[in-house]
Order: C-alpha cells, then structure tokens, then sequence
C-alpha cells in the first residue's frame, strides 16, 4: 500500500492554489474553480483542492511537507509574503518545523526530519 493522493477542502480554490504554488507544488489539473490537482517537486505523491460552501467543523487535518533545506526554503517563502506561525527549530522527536496556514486555516507544517521520520532511536522493530 502507498499514500499516494491527499485531497483538501476549500472555499477559494483559485486563492488556495495560488498559495501552493508559492509552496512550490506543481500544477497538473487546472478544473478552477471546483478542483486543481498538484504534483510534489520530489517524489510520486499527489495533492488536490476541491470547492466546498463550508469547511469541516471541529478537528482539522494537518499537512506535512517535507524539504532538505528547510530552513533555506522557509527563508525563500518569507521573502514571497508567507506568514508563518513558528519558525524552523528543532523538536524533541528529531524533527525541525516551522508553522503555517494556508488560506482556509488548515494547518501546515514544513519540516525536515531525513531518517528520523521513519526510523527514529525509539523505533519499533
């Protein structure tokens, strides 16, 4: 089994995906303003927006997106305008995060996390 494809909801698709797209998601179905489709730069996943007239309530989803060089992205975003709720730093679980939102509040974590996202010291075997 592979997570391959993640699908949000938003009450301005064309206003979401130009966000994405500062986020350096690449852009492969173009259906504004019901639905766009990205690619990742790295790798085979795929992320989709679709219109909706109200987002979900209560718990929300979080979004990770993972880069080498994260704080020299995070540096990039800033200078194009984006807010970001925390800077990188360093987690006690051997990630380094910075924090955001995207245009409908969804909560958006860039980090770096090389083999600890999978294979931390505390691994199970």
């Amino acid at each position: 089994m592979n997570l391959n494809q993640i699908t949000i909801s938003s009450l301005d698709v064309e206003k979401a995906a130009a966000f994405y797209k500062i986020l350096g998601l690449r852009l492969i179905v173009d259906s504004a303003p019901k639905y766009v489709r990205f690619e990742c730069p790295d790798g085979d996943a795929t992320f989709s927006i679709h219109q909706v007239k109200e987002l979900p309530k209560g718990n929300r989803i979080t979004i990770y997106f993972e880069d080498d060089n994260l704080d020299e992205w995070v540096s990039q975003l800033l200078e194009k305008g984006i807010i970001f709720l925390q800077l990188p730093i360093n987690m006690d679980w051997l990630w380094r995060e910075a924090h955001l939102q995207d245009p409908d509040g969804n909560h958006i974590i860039l980090f770096h996390a090389g083999k600890n996202r999978k294979n931390p010291p505390w691994q199970i075997d």
